[in-house]
């Protein structure tokens, strides 16, 4: 059984809390999120210690596993306050490329036309070149969300490996049509 949500979350210096209807607010250095947490949780926040606490009703199923998820998805906001969450996807393929155009992310893949993706707010997207994309924010859903958007444009396709990929992202390679012989 996981005790993950009976860890305290410790904030480091100058990040602060605050709690009032069930919502848990996080401001830090790289901004200032929220989260809405389930009714069932109970969220302790000690302004002495600077800990963050949650606790649970019962040891029902749904309730423990409540219990871990609202945890992690704070420390995970308290972390975002530190230091930024960060994608990196790499375009492979003969005249891929990306174009960042203020905040449109302009994608030649392979289509016809080039596909235009926004760059949500709270995200912030670098391309050091144009086959590499870099993206950062705070809230880790976000930037893995955006992330997603932008692979599945054009996901890696198993013959020639051309597509989006993450950047440690292996990709299983197919042998191609054999070919028979005569007749």
């Amino acid at each position: 059984m996981s005790r993950v949500g009976n860890k305290p979350i410790r904030l480091p210096e100058g990040v602060d809390a605050r709690i009032d209807n069930g919502e848990i607010t996080v401001t830090g250095k790289n901004g200032k999120l929220s989260l809405v947490y389930h009714p069932k949780m109970s969220v302790d926040y000690d302004q002495e210690t600077k800990e963050i606490r949650v606790s649970r009703p019962s040891d029902q199923k749904q309730d423990r596993a409540l219990h871990g998820l609202t945890r992690s998805l704070i420390n995970n906001m308290v972390q975002g306050m530190t230091n930024y969450f960060e994608k990196r996807l790499e375009i492979v393929g003969v005249g891929y490329q990306a174009i960042l155009d203020g905040k449109v992310l302009n994608l030649n893949v392979g289509y016809a036309n080039t596909v235009k993706l926004t760059v949500p707010d709270i995200v912030i997207c670098e391309l050091p070149d144009n086959t590499h994309v870099v993206l950062k924010s705070a809230d880790k859903q976000a930037v893995g969300q955006f992330a997603a958007e932008v692979r599945g444009v054009q996901p890696p396709e198993p013959f020639k490996g051309k597509g989006i990929r993450y950047q440690d992202e292996h990709v299983r390679r197919k042998a191609g049509k054999a070919f028979a012989g005569g007749a």
